[in-house]
């Protein structure tokens, strides 16, 4: 006798999963598989830039016009992200590495992250000029007049000269030399010991390039010993960059 004629009514049998909650499990699932791929592509994008630290190995040229001078630079020399694009400025930042003038790349980038090594690079600022003279121009008419105290041998055959602690070059140097057929080298350098940390910054030189620019340009001071080649190179760069 079946159960039905029992009065009786076996429960009705209904899957373990409904359609239902396995939809919504499947839903959760795709939704952390998605979260968990985005996370990763994110976290691989961060630690690209990370490691970028604002550089770029992109050799895109740009139109850089500063006053009557127009320059061609890459991508990869600009210093700076805003900087990178065609545009009428008033200056443009650039990091090179020495001796070989380069910018950015991924075969070099030890070379840009390594602080224990500043003689690596050498920054310039290019801008329209604001006054007649470059440095070498000012040494006479400026400069002399703080020079304290009797010169002293420097490295690669420059001549240090102290200033007086009351100027406004105080805990700086000069080094200075003379020149055949050209105005004298000039260069000022903070102040080092035995105790201080080089940096890239340690020297600064100016010097006029084009129709209208001043270059001005900072290394460490263990290249002193190169103050002339890195004088001529960065002349003949420049001017290699400007257009006609």
């Amino acid at each position: 006798m079946s159960s039905a004629s029992n009065g009786t009514h076996e429960p009705e049998l209904r899957p373990l999963l409904s359609p239902r909650f396995v939809y919504r499990v499947t839903a959760v699932i795709v939704l952390l598989a998605g979260l968990t791929a985005a996370i990763a592509l994110s976290g691989r994008w961060f630690g690209e830039n990370l490691a970028l630290a604002g550089h770029t190995a992109s050799r895109e040229p740009y139109d850089i016009f500063i006053g009557q001078d127009h320059l061609r630079l890459p991508a990869n020399m600009i210093r700076f992200e805003a900087q990178r694009a065609t545009s009428i400025v008033e200056r443009v930042d650039l990091y090179l590495t020495w001796p070989a003038l380069e910018g950015y790349s991924d075969a070099n980038r030890d070379l840009f992250n390594d602080v224990d090594a500043p003689e690596n690079l050498i920054f310039l600022q290019i801008a329209q000029s604001t006054m007649s003279r470059d440095m070498s121009g000012r040494l006479e008419p400026i400069y002399t007049q703080v020079f304290d105290g009797t010169p002293a041998p420097g490295p690669g055959g420059l001549t240090e000269h102290q200033v007086k602690r009351t100027s406004s070059y105080a805990g700086e140097v000069f080094l200075t030399a003379e020149r055949n057929g050209q105005t004298p080298y000039v260069v000022r350098c903070l102040q080092a010991d035995a105790q201080t940390l080089s940096t890239s910054a340690d020297c600064q030189r100016d010097i006029h390039a084009g129709k209208d620019l001043v270059v001005l340009y900072r290394f460490s001071n263990r290249l002193l010993p190169q103050w002339r080649q890195i004088d001529d190179a960065i002349a003949t760069f420049v001017k290699s960059r400007i257009l006609p």
